[in-house]
């Protein structure tokens, strides 16, 4: 089994992903710079009482309009980043690329994001990789709890473009990490703060942070729609940059993830997968109308917390961009397969298994179901797979996952 974790701009693989320990507490998730707002949560439990600083053109107060409609960022901003070695004018200029692990360690509870504008351009979107690693198959060796016998493979199809019309929610994440850039999937959802406004997307812990041994992953950001129209990667790259950015590029402002994950995740295997799930915050890199993400693509998925037991599920439909061999990532796909269970662990939630053939970069890529009512409801997301590919697991989302969802509502979802 291997672990389906996040690709370098095209990942390497779709095994086991690494689980992100979904927890009741969202971590602690600390800043995100951008030229048009400013905001900062060191993540301590003092600050957590604290609303978070933020600044918008037109601020009088002196704390972060200038008065001409440029933003400038607050000075308490600013010594709280030079006291992790984040000088913000260097962070853009390439201070980022300076992956100094002792560093990374210290910071791991720390989120720092700011805005590099420009960064995630086409090119560099198609060059990210899947990093993932292959593990044996006593990984699973210790299974306890209940466990279906492994589903058979269920071919993924694309989806027709535009991926806008046919999977308005799908999406995919870029980022860096110490390997390189990185690539996963992920859903726009709704957020209970903001009815039919929401800017929040769902994907893999392993997507935004690195588990137990490592930190935040940096310079994350979201581009709904990615190759909007479905071309080969060849024909991709003279294609117009309205078609692979069909709506632009949305940075992660606020991120969170479960404690299990940031506690327990690992590299490979299926460490912390029960709870490989996180939420993420965005803002549009430039500005632009004032709408909303789930404005902009024109949908978002209400999020299950209470799914039925297996037995009970019909069929659940798995969407990402597969960039392990034979893919490339740079194409929308999905399976669809009733679901059975997979226990890594005694102590931790039984996992949705499903027949699918999906590898690396599909990680993070939301899970759908139809619920009594007709309505398409996420249940899931992409998290761990077999080295060999077939099938994949995810997480069932339940009060945890709930917890932390409701946080990063509660905490953000009205920015």
């Amino acid at each position: 089994m291997r672990s389906i974790r996040p690709s370098r701009t095209a990942r390497r693989g779709a095994g086991a992903r690494r689980t992100t320990s979904p927890v009741l507490t969202a971590v602690a998730l600390a800043s995100v710079l951008a030229l048009t707002a400013t905001g900062c949560d060191s993540g301590d439990a003092e600050a957590d009482a604290r609303p978070p600083a933020s600044v918008s053109p037109g601020d009088s107060d002196g704390t972060g309009g200038t008065g001409d409609g440029r933003i400038r960022i607050p000075d308490d901003i600013r010594r709280k980043l030079e006291e992790h070695g984040v000088d913000i004018d260097k962070w853009r200029n390439g201070a980022w690329k300076d992956w100094n692990k002792d560093d990374w360690l210290r910071e791991a509870g720390d989120y720092i994001n700011p805005i590099i504008k420009g960064l995630w351009d086409p090119e560099r979107m198609r060059r990210a990789e899947d990093p993932d690693r292959g593990v044996d198959d006593n990984d699973l060796s210790g299974d306890q709890g209940v466990t279906d016998p492994a589903p058979a493979p269920v071919k993924a199809r694309a989806v027709p473009p535009a991926y806008r019309a046919n999977a308005a929610t799908a999406g995919k994440v870029f980022f860096d990490s110490p390997e390189g850039s990185m690539v996963c999937s992920a859903t726009v959802v709704q957020d209970p703060a903001r009815p039919g406004r929401s800017n929040l997307v769902w994907t893999a812990g392993h997507c935004v942070h690195a588990g137990k041994k490592g930190g935040w992953y940096r310079n994350i950001a979201f581009v709904p729609s990615y190759n909007d129209a479905g071309r080969s990667a060849a024909r991709l790259r003279d294609a117009p940059k309205d078609e692979v950015i069909p709506h632009g590029v949305w940075w992660g402002d606020w991120v969170q993830t479960s404690q299990q994950w940031i506690e327990q995740g690992g590299p490979t295997g299926g460490q912390g997968a029960p709870y490989d799930f996180a939420v993420i915050h965005v803002t549009p890199e430039k500005g632009g109308s004032g709408k909303s993400l789930e404005e902009t693509v024109g949908a978002a998925l209400p999020v299950d917390f209470d799914a039925p037991p297996v037995p009970e599920v019909g069929s659940i439909t798995a969407t990402g961009y597969p960039a392990a061999p034979p893919y490339d990532g740079q194409l929308l796909y999905q399976c669809q397969d009733k679901p059975g269970r997979l226990s890594l662990s005694a102590s931790d939630p039984t996992m949705y298994r499903i027949g699918c053939t999906m590898t690396g970069g599909s990680s993070g890529g939301g899970w759908v179901r139809t619920d009594s009512d007709g309505e398409l409801v996420l249940v899931s997301n992409t998290s761990i797979g077999p080295v060999t590919a077939g099938w994949l697991a995810g997480p069932r989302l339940g009060r945890d996952a709930e917890a932390l969802y409701r946080n990063m509502s509660r905490k953000y979802g009205g920015r």
